[in-house]
């Protein structure tokens, strides 16, 4: 991982927090999201990486799936 994480409001988190299962829908993750100072950083972290589950930078798996596709770049 890149500095940011040293960084992160989610790093004192329980990890289990930004990975909802079943009913959970992640609010709690993405509360703490919110008051992030590096939540930009790691959504393009997770995003660069392909991560497709969790919450990252404030935003589920179907929520970065539907951000407009970046176009390539020369």
């Amino acid at each position: 991982m890149s500095d940011w994480w040293a960084r992160a409001a989610c790093r004192d988190q329980n990890p289990e927090l930004f990975f909802p299962v079943g009913a959970a829908n992640g609010s709690e993750a993405k509360a703490v999201c919110r008051h992030c100072r590096v939540a930009r950083q790691c959504l393009e972290w997770a995003l660069a990486h392909g991560y497709d589950t969790g919450i990252w930078g404030g935003l589920s798996a179907a929520e970065r799936r539907a951000l407009p596709r970046r176009q390539a770049r020369p």
